[in-house]
């Protein structure tokens, strides 16, 4: 089954400036609710509009299968199988290769490594769509099969994710392997997340495998009010063994829209996707010692994977790099960072950011709401301005 968003942990990036920030001073948290308050009175205002138009748009996407979680789904309006094809593989292959894009402009947004784990992302702002990561996570000690399994297992992932409410399988085509699966995610303050995807594996050269994922629709997974669905969703990974060493790198490109404010959900990505990383990390040694045990022989995207056609790999491909130089530098980087702590300026702004990723929120606010948080956010610009001058703020 599928792990949505584990770049991204980009859903869960709330809940991580949440957690970092929670001493910011009893003023703050007061304006924060009182911000959150009016939001909601406002939500509830429009509420009876939008639920309208939700259960117009969900009527208009059904299946005639009667069972549609069996294979092939006859007779439907469409098949599971040409909800992920081989052109969707093409496509991440070359996102992964860093081969399309070439003019456009990647920040880096954080790298860190310990002795079992390392870690990287950067970001960029395509012409049309939302924020593009790339993120390349290796663990130590860990082979390619079971970083695999562990990443697919969401019955697994609901005993460490606390942030995953609900999973399901909706539909598997056994022809070819896409599996179609709703997922709910909630988030401090926020409504929770809804995300209706169908995804594909596909096995490729010296135990190299690859996984698509994006987004649809489907008649067992009507719009609810209650939820917020995911509208975008393009996520992928190639999982491989490092040369040389008992690791194994994962390599993701990510794409998604969930309402959020684009700078907001970036920077609370950057403040707290290392710790879900060291989380997951914890998680997965667990898993190596219980995964025979929880084996199911439930048919799944992972029991039906599918070979990479001939021609997609590259040819020239050396296996995935090793970044045991870049974590001895990120090591060395660290300790000179340990002895730096946030001031308490800082721990307050970031407490009204995560307002403003409530307030902020696409669709979700007025617009005295957001003339009330640009205000805010102009006074914390001028106080970060004045804060790096004096040296308070340590780079990330």
């Amino acid at each position: 089954m599928i792990k949505t968003l584990d770049l991204g942990m980009f859903p869960g990036s709330s809940e991580f400036l949440w957690r970092e920030n929670l001493h910011g001073g009893w003023a703050t948290l007061l304006a924060l609710l009182i911000i959150f308050a009016w939001h909601r009175f406002l939500h509830k205002k429009s509420s009876s509009t939008s639920s309208s138009s939700s259960s117009s748009l969900s009527s208009t996407v059904a299946l005639s299968d009667s069972n549609p979680i069996a294979s092939g789904s006859r007779g439907s309006k469409f098949r599971a199988s040409e909800l992920v094809t081989d052109a969707d593989l093409k496509f991440l292959i070359e996102n992964l290769d860093e081969k399309n894009g070439q003019n456009e402009k990647w920040d880096s947004v954080i790298e860190k490594g310990n002795d079992l784990l390392y870690y990287s992302a950067k970001c960029c702002k395509p012409k049309v769509g939302p924020v593009e990561y790339l993120s390349v996570t290796i663990f130590e000690d860990c082979s390619p099969e079971l970083l695999r399994d562990f990443y697919m297992d969401n019955d697994y992932r609901k005993q460490w994710d606390k942030m995953l409410i609900e999973h399901e399988q909706l539909q598997l085509d056994k022809n070819n392997g896409v599996e179609v699966g709703r997922t709910i995610k909630k988030f401090p303050l926020l409504t929770p997340r809804e995300y209706v995807l169908a995804w594909r594996l596909w096995e490729g050269k010296d135990k190299t495998f690859y996984c698509f994922v994006k987004e649809c629709e489907h008649s067992l997974a009507p719009r609810q009010k209650k939820y917020v669905r995911v509208s975008t969703f393009r996520s992928g990974w190639r999982i491989r063994k490092v040369p040389g060493r008992n690791a194994t790198e994962i390599k993701m490109y990510h794409q998604e829209d969930a309402g959020l404010n684009v700078e907001m959900a970036k920077l609370a990505f950057a403040k707290g996707i290392w710790s879900y990383i060291c989380k997951m990390d914890s998680a997965l040694r667990k898993y190596s010692t219980i995964s025979n045990d929880q084996s199911s022989s439930a048919a799944t995207a992972v029991t039906l994977i599918q070979k990479v056609p001939h021609g997609l790999e590259a040819t020239d491909s050396t296996g995935a790099t090793s970044a045991e130089p870049i974590v001895q530098r990120v090591k060395s980087g660290r300790e000179k960072k340990s002895s730096r702590r946030p001031s308490k300026k800082l721990l307050a702004s970031g407490l009204l950011l995560l307002g403003g990723v409530v307030c902020l929120s696409r669709g979700r606010s007025s617009l005295g709401a957001k003339v009330a948080m640009a205000y805010i956010l102009t006074k914390l610009n001028k106080r970060d301005a004045s804060s790096s001058q004096t040296g308070d703020i340590a780079g990330t």
